[in-house]
């Protein structure tokens, strides 16, 4: 057997299988090492056994992701989808036009992570029964009046966009996401969508003035953990936002002017999966 060549081949396919694999040296040596010692027989078992490492690693846990994350945009679809279907609640021209067109975004994150996880050999998480008053079933949550309160239901938007924000960059960094570049470059093109609809939702709602407590400035991204509406039901989606530490660097310190506010504005923090799950519970029967 020509390890080598049979490297070689691999690293045609995929440049980074050494970094997959650690180092190349530390590829070969080890495979030579441990294949001296076995008999020929045993080899192939031990080849794919390196590759399971490096390429299979965390397979039901890529799957558990993609599916939370289609479930997140199930939800925000469903909500859009309410929104638009719902009698005078949007102004005609650029607002109506802004929600078509994130509405048409969301429906698109969910089919294309439908066929990610089929793509992929998984199962899509069929679309969950959701309550978009927030209220578990019952219908009488705290957000029951969105669809006959405009600014309510601007300010949904908001809260939904934002933890979608976070939601995704807080599952980037996992190990099975890593492990595969399609599916990781899939979770970030969502990822930076979402965030320019958070943008573009906190500018509408700025716009429209309703729900945004006195002497706040709605700005197009999060200062702080101030949600910027006038409600507690939301908080929970900005808690940990007003950190000023990045990679144990306190930004604050790096040059005199940087305000507390000025620091948390300049990264947005990840929510955990638990987190995130806690918050669209309500909305989910």
């Amino acid at each position: 057997m020509n390890v080598k060549h049979i490297l070689n081949e691999i690293e045609k396919v995929d440049p980074e299988v050494y970094g997959k694999l650690d180092t190349r040296r530390h590829a070969m040596k080890g495979f030579m090492k441990v294949s001296g010692k076995i008999a020929l027989a045993s080899v192939p078992v031990l080849f794919g056994s390196m590759f399971k490492k490096a390429y299979g690693q965390g397979t039901s846990s890529l799957f558990d992701i993609l599916n939370y994350a289609l479930t997140l945009e199930y939800l925000e679809d469903e909500f859009y989808k309410a929104g638009l279907a719902a009698t005078n609640l949007i102004p005609s021209g650029a607002p109506l036009g802004a929600i078509q067109t994130i509405g048409a975004h969301e429906t698109a994150h969910v089919n294309l992570l439908k066929g990610a996880i089929t793509a992929a050999g998984g199962t899509p998480v069929t679309k969950p029964t959701f309550d978009l008053s927030g209220g578990n079933g019952s219908g009488n949550g705290p957000f029951k009046d969105a669809f006959t309160n405009y600014a309510l239901f601007l300010a949904v938007a908001q809260t939904f966009e934002d933890t979608g924000v976070r939601a995704y960059k807080g599952q980037a960094a996992m190990d099975s996401l890593i492990a595969n570049n399609d599916v990781l470059q899939v979770a970030l093109q969502i990822h930076s969508v979402e965030a320019r609809h958070a943008s573009h939702i906190r500018q509408m709602r700025k716009a429209n003035g309703g729900l945004v407590p006195a002497g706040v400035n709605v700005k197009p991204w999060i200062t702080l953990k101030q949600s910027g509406i006038d409600t507690t039901a939301v908080q929970a989606s900005y808690d940990g936002e007003e950190t000023t530490m990045q990679a144990t660097v306190q930004i604050t310190g790096i040059a005199s002017g940087i305000t507390a506010e000025a620091a948390s504005e300049a990264f947005d923090e990840p929510l955990t999966k638990e987190a995130v799950l806690a918050i669209v519970d309500p909305f989910i029967v």
